[in-house]
């Protein structure tokens, strides 16, 4: 199993991409289709879930569990800190005078802390094991 180092700068990886597609996905949104800032945010997040959980249940914590009840926990933890995102990033447009498309970036290190320490500590912790997965 990779040490936590290794596994939060796997982390860090996965979540570069998902930073780079979810952004994608969220001005897309907001661009093309007139989306409101919480919708953008919601599409972006909601394909950044589905990418995440795959890339970090395989390669950042090699996991070994059935991928549904790891999955459930997954969206959970996802839940809680997207709404941690969600306000970062409204405090960042209302508080902080940012326009909305520099706030969505505002939000991306509260979700990732967050999910990354529940990943580890709470969705992952116990069905991890050297080697592939199954």
């Amino acid at each position: 199993m990779a040490s936590g180092v290794e596994q939060f700068g796997r982390f860090l990886g996965v979540g570069a991409v998902n930073a780079l597609i979810g952004l994608s996905v969220i001005f897309a949104a907001k661009w093309f289709f007139g989306a409101s800032d919480i919708t953008a945010n919601l599409a972006g997040y909601t394909v950044g879930i589905l990418i995440s959980f795959t890339a970090n249940r395989r390669w950042t914590f090699d996991s070994a569990s059935a991928w549904k009840p790891a999955f459930v926990k997954f969206v959970a933890v996802s839940g809680v800190a997207y709404g941690a995102n969600l306000l970062a990033v409204l405090a960042a447009i209302h508080w902080l005078g940012f326009n909305g498309y520099l706030a969505q970036i505002v939000g991306i290190p509260v979700y990732t802390l967050i999910t990354f320490l529940a990943s580890k500590h709470l969705v992952f912790l116990a069905d991890t094991r050297a080697g592939g997965v199954q």
